[in-house]
């Protein structure tokens, strides 16, 4: 049987009760994973994420199970950092104000792990293993300093020798590096910074004598507009080096990873000619930064990142895999075109670009409901928003969501997306952790729900029945491996976790019709500055859009999932291009039976 996935990764994020002081130590609660750090070892995948207090386990990729960890280990410290060296594995995560250890073991689930003791502070680390057995360590996390990296004794696991800055943020000329939604926010100049830096001081009462030295340039980023650099992540490739970065903030649309290329572990490194190498700002949900990249047991290379909620708490996060390799040229590139839609998972070598099997069958259609909340009505649920929700007045499990497709199509799959809104409990307990005080909560959970399918809305037939379960899977994927002809979705006997009032954020359906494919789009793209362009799509009727552009038509590595009239009645604005640096464009358009590709042309 071929296996499929859709992202994010089908686990139970866990919920953390985060203390915000703020907010005068309010309590925001919300799941997350982050941050992820992806190994095969002796034969299994496994994925370290900020905050799950354990450790996600597979054998293909697909199918994950999560796993707890010894709580001697630092899972309250984010950014785990996991590498195979040898028979161990190697552990660490992330300390600004003491030394962070290290922990080595042979057996990741029942250990038992060797700690090994650290000499100094970092954070966002990663260890990195050479051919010729040299270690390497790189960490950094900061808009106003730079990434670092040093040699390890392989015996001590200590630094030799000083510390090297790698590569630091550069928003003036690398469009994509700036913070804000769609790259929006430019830099502060320095004179602005240093305004708002002695403003600070003013109003706490304070000198900058007063102010310790290793905190004033945290403070002055706060005022920067900068973005941080963070999430160091080395790979190797015939002979050249990869620095791999997060950019532009975790909780907007545009967090991704750029990447360096070197002919050596410590520099001088140059950015890449395709970067950045990671860059989802698009769909249902987006982001794709600060990850790893990994190679598979068949030779396929992977890459897993953190992707964006943050409508509860900025760091309300989950995580996506997605196809990567190097092209004939040795840049290393990831698909992310249809980022969140499903995707086969081959038992031998995987087409990296190799186009959906199924496309979306529910944006834009019919949505009804027994009962909704003001602002949360049932047509939220399909309109490819994470951020947008149903939400029933009740908790009843007689509440329902019912998807009207319009048609009768082949249906092969379909992702259930759970959100939170406003849980108000008391924390379960105890507020504890060097940075972002919190609590993880322990306790397993359940997410349950019955999924049923028809095509004249009066027979119904269940696809799925999880109403007894005991998973708490926020994002479950509903596989129909031979297809089914369906024109009705319905969603029921919803129970989540808290007693909470159950909130829909996608009830997504994908497959295919049998009618025309769309018509090819006609499309203007214009350069508006060194950084950003602008695409305008004429009406075509299609589900929407996929903006494609890159170093020439062949190498068209990056990409914008557009909906609807969204780049129809109003350009659609890319701020992701790199001063100095020539591209092409392409916008596909797709509807329920297919793809039709556009054609290319220079910006």
């Amino acid at each position: 049987m071929k296996k499929y996935t859709c992202n994010p990764v089908n686990i139970n994020y866990r919920y953390q009760f985060n203390r915000d002081p703020r907010k005068g130590g309010k309590i925001d609660i919300c799941r997350e994973a982050a941050d992820p750090s992806m190994i095969l070892f002796k034969g299994k995948y496994y994925i370290f994420a900020s905050m799950t207090l354990g450790v996600w386990v597979s054998e293909d990729l697909a199918h994950w199970e999560n796993h707890k960890l010894p709580k001697e280990l630092p899972l309250y410290d984010y950014a785990p950092d996991v590498r195979v060296l040898g028979d161990y594995v190697y552990f660490c995560a992330s300390k600004n104000d003491e030394n962070c250890d290290r922990y080595r073991t042979k057996d990741i689930l029942n250990g038992p792990y060797e700690k090994l003791e650290g000499t100094f502070p970092y954070w966002d680390p990663n260890l990195f293993i050479d051919d010729d057995g040299k270690i390497y360590f790189y960490w950094g996390c900061s808009n106003m300093t730079p990434i670092y990296g040093c040699e390890l004794d392989p015996e001590t696991m200590n630094p030799k020798g000083e510390k090297v800055g790698l590569i630091a943020g550069n928003p003036l000329e690398y469009g994509f590096e700036r913070v804000g939604e769609n790259n929006s926010l430019e830099p502060a100049s320095q004179e602005d910074i240093e305004k708002a830096y002695q403003g600070f001081l003013m109003r706490q009462g304070k000198k900058d004598e007063d102010i310790p030295e290793n905190m004033k340039p945290m403070i002055k980023g706060m005022f920067s507009n900068r973005p941080y650099i963070e999430g160091a992540w080395m790979d190797k490739h015939n002979g050249k080096y990869y620095l791999q970065y997060a950019f532009a903030g975790t909780q907007y649309n545009t967090y991704g990873d750029g990447v360096y290329v070197s002919g050596n572990p410590l520099g001088p490194f140059t950015l890449a000619d395709n970067a950045p190498y990671s860059y989802n700002p698009g769909g249902f949900l987006p982001g794709a930064g600060h990850g790893s990249t990994m190679t598979d047991k068949n030779g396929n290379v992977w890459h897993t990142a953190t992707m964006r909620i943050s409508i509860n708490h900025d760091f309300e996060r989950r995580v996506g895999i997605w196809p990567a390799g190097f092209d004939e040229d040795g840049e290393l590139v990831c698909n992310q075109r249809y980022g969140d839609w499903p995707y086969e998972i081959c038992e031998g070598k995987q087409d990296i670009w190799k186009a959906p099997e199924w496309m979306l069958l529910s944006c834009g259609k019919n949505a009804t409901a027994s009962s909704f909340t003001a602002g949360f009505e049932p047509q939220k649920a399909i309109e490819e928003n994470v951020q947008t929700f149903w939400r029933p007045s009740t908790s009843d499990k007689e509440e329902w969501l019912t998807v009207d497709l319009m048609d009768v199509y082949d249906v092969h799959g379909i992702q259930i997306n759970f959100g939170d809104y406003d849980i108000n409990i008391e924390c379960p307990g105890e507020i504890r952790g060097t940075t972002q005080a919190r609590y993880i909560e322990e306790r397993d959970l359940a997410t349950r729900w019955k999924l049923e399918g028809s095509q004249d809305g009066i027979q119904w037939e269940v696809l799925a029945d999880k109403t007894n379960v005991n998973t708490d899977l926020s994002h479950d994927f509903v596989l129909i491996d031979s297809g089914k002809q369906l024109r009705y979705i319905r969603l029921s006997n919803m129970e989540v976790p808290y007693g909470q009032v159950p909130t829909v954020s996608g009830l997504r359906v994908f497959g295919l019709g049998t009618g025309s494919l769309p018509n090819k789009p006609t499309f203007t793209a214009k350069r508006t500055s060194n950084l950003d362009m602008e695409v305008q799509i004429a009406e075509d009727g299609a589900t929407g859009h996929l903006i494609l552009w890159g170093a020439s038509q062949d190498k068209l590595y990056h990409s914008c999932i557009v909906y609807g009239n969204e780049a129809v009645f109003d350009s659609k604005r890319i701020g992701a291009l790199v001063k100095g640096r020539d591209y092409c464009v392409r916008v596909d358009a797709f509807n329920e039976n297919g793809i039709t590709e556009g054609n290319t042309v220079n910006l």
